[in-house]
């Protein structure tokens, strides 16, 4: 390369650096710009309220309590041979 060519160069790299500087603060937004309101959460606490006794009736069938109907021959279920 001639030495004329490297001048050549570091003016293009110049001149290209500002064009993209400016186009790039044209584009992307300013930071007082990015600023947003966001919703208020409150805190978690380990403090329930009683559920309502119209839904929630104490003497009611327990849906985690296991029932068994009849006699269970078979120990393991899920092996895939009938006892």
């Amino acid at each position: 390369m001639k030495r004329k060519d490297l001048g050549l160069i570091a003016v293009i790299i110049v001149i290209s650096a500002v064009f993209s500087l400016i186009v790039s603060n044209a584009i992307f937004a300013s930071p007082k710009n990015r600023q947003q309101k966001v919703e208020v959460v409150q805190p978690i606490t380990a403090d329930f309220p009683q559920p309502d006794s119209r839904y929630f009736n104490k003497n009611a069938f327990d849906p985690t309590k296991v029932i068994t109907i009849g006699q269970n021959a078979n120990a393991d279920p899920f092996s895939g041979s009938a006892h």
